[in-house]
């Protein structure tokens, strides 16, 4: 059946993905490299997912929600969230990748909301997969989500738990891919076509999949509301590395480093330009 529709106002879900984006770009002007290309492409299904999709303590459900972002190198876009949230101080952005503070490149289990230490590509559905397991035992019923990279498909540890996942019906997960087609220095659908097309791979593997355009709000948001709810759900979300700033969007470098000080001024001047 369906999920229960719920309210998710876009406007408000536009303007906090351009806060965030600003706040990383802030946060760059202190560190020589934050994977902020990677962190632009899945902003929007990080926003959509906490702020549109997951129920935490004290909502309806049993039991609340749980996200894990298997993608552990665009952790930053978690960052500013949890930090919008409250679940995370000013001051832990501000101490991001220093001596004092205690976050990382990579998400580091043991922070808050923070359920795994991820990073090494191709464990984190493993782990959702345990997960949700371990609501079914408990007969809870929240929700796993999770965002992978489309790099993580080249890992077999991934199709192994997207075998094991549909295989016990763990209608309990719902995962994204962040497809933006870049990892590191090159491109997925040109080092590995045989990936493609990644809907048709996961629908023969027992998962209810969907393809939607990555920086859609509303597309995320339906697409996961009006699900059958029957199977574990993959959706594959089109992005655009970089999205939101023009010299970024595509270029393989921004996986890695951060703007100068010419670069994050035209930076924030275009996302300015946004509002």
């Amino acid at each position: 059946m369906p999920l229960e529709t719920t309210s998710f106002d876009l406007s408000a879900a536009k303007r906090r993905c351009r806060r965030y984006r600003r706040r990383i770009l802030d946060i760059s002007q202190r560190v020589s490299a934050l994977h902020i290309g990677a962190a632009f492409s899945c902003t929007e299904i990080v926003d959509c997912i906490y702020n549109g999709l997951m129920r935490r303590s004290g909502a309806s459900a049993t039991s609340p929600d749980t996200f894990l972002m298997s993608k552990g190198h665009g952790c930053m876009v978690q960052y500013v969230v949890l930090e919008d949230l409250g679940v995370l101080s000013r001051a832990d952005l501000d101490s991001y990748c220093t001596p004092h503070g205690r976050l990382c490149v990579h998400p580091d289990y043991g922070n808050p909301a923070i359920e795994a230490s991820t990073g090494s590509l191709g464990h984190g559905l493993s782990m959702v997969v345990g997960m949700a397991l371990a609501e079914r035992g408990k007969r809870r019923d929240g929700v796993i989500y999770t965002v992978l990279s489309d790099g993580e498909t080249q890992e077999g540890s991934t199709w192994e738990a997207v075998l094991m996942a549909s295989s016990l019906k763990l209608q309990n997960i719902v995962a994204f891919i962040d497809n933006n087609d870049l990892q590191s220095l090159g491109r997925a659908s040109q080092t590995h076509p045989s990936l493609y097309p990644l809907a048709a791979k996961f629908s023969a593997f027992g998962w209810e999949t969907a393809e939607v355009d990555g920086h859609d709000s509303a597309a995320l948001h339906d697409t996961v509301r009006t699900r059958t709810g029957e199977r574990p759900l993959m959706v594959i979300a089109r992005t655009t590395k970089g999205k939101g700033v023009s010299y970024m969007e595509n270029e393989p470098i921004w996986h890695y480093r951060s703007p100068d000080k010419d670069e994050y001024a035209q930076a924030v001047r275009e996302l300015e330009m946004q509002g």
